[in-house]
């Protein structure tokens, strides 16, 4: 694969990113916060809504390599949450950086579908309406499948299929070929932002005015499934340790005892 690929790392704070350069260090929200990250690509030039990052997070990064990058596989991943090699011996390496997914073997997983997708995340005692009804407001989910009903009907009995589940592609991370990737933004854009019209954010807290970019989460399985797009699946890893007590107890919090997530894991 000769084609040129960049993968765009998500940021709001200085941080280390991969030396790779297939991966694109971006700053989310540059319009809100000029200044925190000075000499790095900003989410705020050319065709962007930069502006909207408060609620509408990583998704202001992906609109802008929707928009302004005209590489022939696109993709985008966040600071802290990258694709994985799929080497163990990698994996296993003490650097935490040499654990992330190069170019190479993200070019060699593109050649088997043109998408690549993080590992299908578990929740096996929640469905994917449950979980997101347990941690944030399901009713959005309501208004989400009343605009897919409006405006794109034919993916209502996949999108019910997905919420039925027990599993998805989180985490709006992807690397796809470029007519993939914009085709699948020229359809998600539209609807989030009618979702955010229809929704009375006005007394929400700063993490439950992130709603969108959660919701468009659990549309990517929608598009793939309906559109019948093959993936091939990367492991996920993290520059840091996760707190897996911390996360698990979150997780049944909102379960069992109705304890909303106030921030993110």
């Amino acid at each position: 694969m000769s084609e040129s690929i960049r993968i765009a790392v998500a940021m709001h704070k200085p941080y280390r990113t991969p030396d790779d350069p297939a991966y694109l260090p971006l700053h989310v929200g540059t319009a809100l916060h000029p200044d925190v990250l000075p000499g790095i690509q900003g989410d705020d030039e050319g065709d962007n809504i930069s502006r909207l990052n408060a609620s509408y997070s990583e998704l202001t990064a992906l609109y802008w390599m929707w928009k302004n990058c005209d590489a022939d596989y696109k993709g985008l991943v966040h600071y802290r949450r990258l694709f994985a090699s799929p080497s163990l011996a990698n994996r296993l390496r003490k650097d935490r950086f040499v654990r992330i997914a190069s170019s190479k073997e993200i070019r060699e997983a593109l050649k088997k579908t043109g998408a690549v997708v993080p590992r299908r995340r578990n929740y096996y005692i929640e469905t994917m309406r449950s979980h997101y009804a347990h941690t944030l407001d399901g009713s959005h989910l309501d208004v989400m499948r009343d605009i897919l009903m409006s405006k794109a009907p034919e993916y209502v009995p996949i999108f019910d299929r997905c919420m039925a589940s027990t599993g998805g592609h989180m985490f709006n991370m992807l690397v796809m070929r470029a007519d993939l990737f914009d085709a699948y933004c020229a359809w998600l854009f539209p609807l989030i932002d009618e979702l955010t019209s229809q929704i009375d954010d006005s007394t929400y807290t700063p993490f439950e005015k992130r709603y969108p970019g959660r919701i468009s989460e659990l549309l990517l399985d929608v598009w793939l499934k309906t559109n019948g797009q093959d993936v091939a699946e990367l492991p996920l890893t993290s520059p840091e340790p996760t707190d897996w007590w911390e996360k698990g107890k979150g997780f049944f919090m909102a379960k069992f005892a109705g304890r909303k997530y106030a921030k993110s894991f």
